[in-house]
This record gives structure tokens, sequence and C-alpha cells, in this order.
């Protein structure tokens, strides 16, 4: 299995099992984050700035980093340290942090379930800047498995819950709130298309950095997270008036922060030795576990568009890494 691929030429068998875990973990991490912070409601919202969460979750990474280089986990590299080469991640972050706050801010111009549907654009432009800045070409296979990942996470956002006391489509969350109608207007729609070219390009620009860059993996993730605490701080305190900064965290939240933060350290992998396609799979395929999690821990029903969702994921995975 190719890098391209989602996989690492030349690896052992024993490398390649801790390669797969690695990959499950980090499904089951996303598979994990929505339950998790929906445990975290105090009267059916979340007790915490969201700023809080995400400059926390940044920070921890950051630590992380520096711990894994001064214990001689990742090896230092000889002579002067490259701070030169640590400027191109500020882009990096600057990327992810428009990507973040463009998901809030787009929630007033359209309804949850019309986000949650065409946010699958994504993936098509995840694969467009792919096929551009890393000049790869996918198959005509490979493509049409992209196709069916995005039709599969626009089936289960269309539907894949249901609250078993409330009969509305679309997400629970939505769905509890109150009837809402399918909208979305012309800013929304552009907004929308700009945070899918953004997200897209955040993940494939940092996919180059990390493989271009001779560097320890450990290292690449303090210029990129260094930057990321920088801009979360600085969007933190310019957010007006609200919580502190640890205000309404509770055990749940921190648990919230720590799977964000691995998570986060796993996917620079992912970039490093894989691919922003892969990628894509764990997060798709993470609807499965976030299906799953909500109906064990949140008492939510699987429906039918859950089952045709787990079968277009399935189906996509045996057509882009299948034997060709």
């Amino acid at each position: 299995m190719s890098v391209e691929d989602g996989g690492v030429p030349g690896l052992g068998h024993p490398r390649q099992a801790r390669w797969t875990l690695m990959l499950l973990v980090s499904t089951a991490m996303y598979g994990a984050h929505a339950p998790l912070l929906a445990l975290c409601h105090v009267d059916g919202r979340v007790p915490f700035r969201p700023s809080s969460a995400v400059l926390l979750t940044e920070l921890t990474k950051l630590l992380l980093c520096a711990f894994s280089l001064l214990v001689g986990w990742q090896a230092w590299p000889q002579g002067t340290p490259p701070w030169r080469q640590a400027a191109p991640f500020a882009l990096s972050a600057l990327l992810y942090s428009a990507s973040n706050n463009l998901v809030i801010y787009l929630q007033r111009y359209m309804d949850p379930s019309t986000y949650q549907v065409l946010s699958n654009l994504k993936i098509g432009s995840t694969a467009l800047f792919y096929c551009l800045c890393l000049r790869h070409r996918l198959s005509a296979r490979q493509g049409l498995a992209l196709l069916l990942l995005m039709a599969a996470g626009a089936c289960y956002a269309a539907g894949g819950l249901q609250d078993p006391g409330n009969t509305l489509p679309g997400p629970p969350s939505a769905a509890a709130a109150g009837p809402m109608p399918l909208h979305i207007s012309p800013l929304g729609l552009l907004l929308l298309i700009l945070y899918c070219l953004i997200s897209g390009l955040s993940s494939v620009y940092t996919e180059l950095l990390m493989k271009r860059q001779r560097l320890p993996l450990a290292l690449q993730n303090l210029f990129l997270y260094t930057f990321g605490v920088l801009l979360n701080l600085g969007l933190h305190a310019g957010g007006g008036p609200g919580p502190g900064l640890l205000e309404g965290f509770s055990g749940w939240a921190a648990l919230v922060v720590l799977s964000q933060a691995l998570n986060g350290l796993l996917m620079s992998a992912v970039m490093k030795h894989g691919s922003s396609i892969t990628r894509l799979f764990v997060v798709s395929c993470s609807l499965v576990v976030n299906a799953v999690l909500s109906a064990a821990l949140l008492q939510l029903q699987l429906t039918a568009a859950f089952f045709l969702a787990t079968l277009l994921i399935g189906l996509a995975v045996r057509l882009y890494y299948g034997s060709r």
C-alpha cells in the first residue's frame, strides 16, 4: 500500500499493524467527540466558551510536542534549530483557525441540517487540492469512492440519528430546539463554499509542508501549535466578555480537550506518513462510531439512513483501498 493510498511503504507487519491501530484509535476519537460534548451540557447548553476549549486543546498539543522532544521520544535535529522553517506553519495555523471560526459563523445563514449535508463538499475540495498541490492523480475508481464518501456523509447528516421523542428530520439537536425550515441565504452559500475550500486547502497545505521538510514530526507540530496557540489566544481575548478560561469545565470537558489534542497529534502523523485522503476516510468512518455512541449514551435511535451511510462508507473504502 502506497503513501498515496494511505499506507506506509516498506513497513513490516508489526509496524503496519501499529499504523492500522493508530487509524482505528483516531477514528474512535473523532466519533466520540460529539457524544462527549453532549455529556458536557448543563440545562441544554455548553457551560464553557467554545474558544476556551479550542485554546486549551491547542495548548495541550503544544505541551505534548514539547514534552516528547525534551524526553527524547523524537530526536532534536543537529546544529542550529531550523527556526526559518517554522514560518510556513503560520499560514497553516491561520487556515485552520479560519476554518474553525467559519463553522460557527455559518450557522447564522443556514439551518444545521443544511450545513451538515452541504459541508460534505469539503471532501471534494480536499481531493481537488490533493491532486493540484501534490500532483497526484486519482483513478476513476478512487474518484467514485470519494463521491460515495460524500454521499454517505450527506445521508447520515440528513437523518442518521433520531430522538425517539421527536419525529422531525435532521440532527437531533436541531429537532430538539423545535421545527426549523431548511434554508440557506446567498451569502451563506458563498461562505460555505469558502469554508470547504479553506478546509481542503489547510489539510493539503499542511501535508505538503510536513512531507517536504526533513524535520521530526514533533518539531513540526511544535511550530504549528505555537502559531495555533497565539492565534486562538488572540481570538479568545478579543471575543468580548464571557465565562473565564476554565469556567464551566467539568471532567467530561477535560476529556473532550484531551481526546481532541491526542487526535490532532495522530492526524499530524497521518499527514506526515499517509495522506489527506486517508484523513477523509478516518473522519467519514468516525460517523459510525458517533452514531453507536450516541445511541448508547444519549438514547438516540439509529435510522435506515445510518445503515445506508455505513454501507456507502464500506463500499468507498473497498473501492479506494481494494486491490485494483
